[in-house]
């Protein structure tokens, strides 16, 4: 037992001893770390998907041991009500050590160790630090290491963390989809490479990002498929030491009925736990995510610039004043954040294909920075999504007068004209409406080119914006 008193216990590991503060579930290990790794200032509390997870996979081993003898009962019970207490919301402060840490995630083990022990020893009437009650180590992970409990955590914790992503994006794609539908009938000019192009309606723009927004739904979705699959049971390198042959099966079978997923152990669980492409995988989507929902923000940003010297085809709603020096001036605030956060994403895929490549042999000691890495590019992308959707997408309105104005004014409706007069015809028609300002269908008109009422039916808003049968 650990020697202690009203303010400290004192515990003891392979480089000496240590003391803890008496009311901390943590211990030594713990301590350590936390004197080690002062880097990011985040603590595994900040990622509470995470804690979760570990303690999912410590209840489901626990439960696998007791089974087999390995672990004695009234032990298993108390750490099992210990890991429900974690899965509630409890003792989530006492989750200490950085998120960015050496050793591949042992730290995070540890933590999760000593926590889970020393509650589980209040549960059987001991004191904390009684380690001969429950003992973080030989009880709470034995049969494991940190190397199939770690990257199986994250996993399931990634799990968990996705569902409110894609949550945050279907609303958002429910939002372009609702403008979609209110802006259909509304014709405007579009563009190529920033140039005026042909018509289309600011329906079919918004509907674009509302598909645009569901493809990827469907590509996170797929890049939760891939990280199912576990390697809980290959302790230290994938050989299962010093674990029973049904262990690696029982424990998945408990953690699937405690997590809800459809879990799958690895086929090979030396490669399983050396190989960190779905994290990879995973990280290209989010990436993916980020770049598409920068590249709309980008649209957002144009169509409603101005609002008198820009494009002003779009209101966005006001969220704050936008100057200190210039009166009245209102920013694209909104979407700017969204860009950043983007920049974020796209970078946090960089650190996360590195600390991917640098694994060496058996293992990658570089888990830690793809897990913290992953884990602010979902966090982040969801309030990013969130915010778009809430306190900009609902609010667009369009500046419709405008834009019919320009479609009437604009050259390029002489595209529509080339199946009827030709395209040298209709590009003598244009280069005459950009010089003099005039209006395509005068200038046809006056020459001679297509009746009032042939132009009338090539011009119709349902025939510039959809493909039509040509009849000369």
């Amino acid at each position: 037992m650990a020697k202690a008193n009203s303010e400290y216990r004192v515990e003891k590991d392979l480089l000496g001893e240590k003391k803890i503060p008496a009311n901390a579930y943590w211990g030594v290990h713990t301590s350590r770390a936390i004197e080690n790794y002062q880097i990011s200032g985040f603590h595994l509390s900040n990622a509470p998907d995470l804690i979760n997870a570990l303690a999912a996979v410590k209840m489901a081993a626990v439960k696998a041991n007791a089974d087999l003898d390995v672990i004695p009962r009234n032990i298993a019970d108390a750490i099992v009500k210990a890991c429900r207490e974690i899965r509630s919301g409890q003792l989530h402060d006492q989750f200490v050590v950085d998120v960015i840490q050496g050793g591949a995630g042992t730290s995070t083990n540890m933590n999760a160790n000593e926590v889970i022990a020393n509650r589980a020893i209040e549960i059987l009437g001991g004191v904390k630090g009684d380690y001969k009650l429950v003992h973080p180590i030989e009880h709470v992970n034995a049969s494991q290491s940190t190397n199939d409990v770690y990257p199986t955590a994250v996993k399931i914790g990634l799990i968990s963390a996705i569902s409110g992503l894609l949550e945050a994006m279907e609303n958002l794609k429910e939002a372009f989809g609702e403008k979609a539908f209110e802006f259909r009938k509304i014709l405007k000019i579009g563009r190529t490479q920033l140039q005026d192009a042909v018509p289309m309606t600011l329906g079919q723009e918004f509907s674009t990002y509302s598909v645009m927004i569901g493809e990827d739904i469907q590509r996170v979705k797929e890049a939760i498929n891939l990280i199912l699959e576990i390697n809980l049971g290959a302790t230290a390198i994938g050989t299962g030491i010093n674990t029973d042959p049904e262990y690696a099966a029982r424990a998945r079978h408990y953690l699937e009925d405690i997590t809800q997923l459809g879990l799958v152990t690895a086929a090979d669980l030396v490669e399983a736990t050396q190989d960190t492409g779905s994290f990879v995988q995973l990280s290209g989507v989010l990436k993916r995510v980020a770049v598409k929902l920068s590249k709309i923000c980008n649209d957002l940003r144009l169509l409603s610039s101005g609002p008198q010297a820009g494009l002003n085809e779009i209101n966005l709603p006001p969220r704050a004043a936008g100057s200190s020096i210039m009166p009245g001036k209102v920013n694209p605030v909104i979407p700017e954040v969204v860009n950043q956060v983007a920049f974020e994403v796209i970078g946090n895929d960089m650190t996360v294909t590195m600390a991917a490549e640098a694994g060496q042999l058996q293992l990658n000691a570089f888990e830690p920075i793809i897990a913290w890495s992953l884990f602010k590019s979902i966090f982040h992308l969801t309030a990013a999504c969130k915010t778009l959707t809430k306190n900009c997408v609902l609010g667009i309105t369009a500046n419709e007068a405008l834009l019919n104005q320009r479609v009437q004014e604009s050259a390029s409706l002489a595209t529509s004209l080339n199946p009827y007069i030709g395209y040298d015809q209709a590009s003598e028609i244009a280069k005459t409406a950009l010089k003099t300002g005039r209006r395509v269908s005068d200038l046809v008109l006056e020459k001679g080119l297509l009746s009032e009422q042939q132009l009338s039916e090539i011009l119709r808003p349902e025939v510039l914006t959809m493909p039509r049968r040509i009849k000369l």
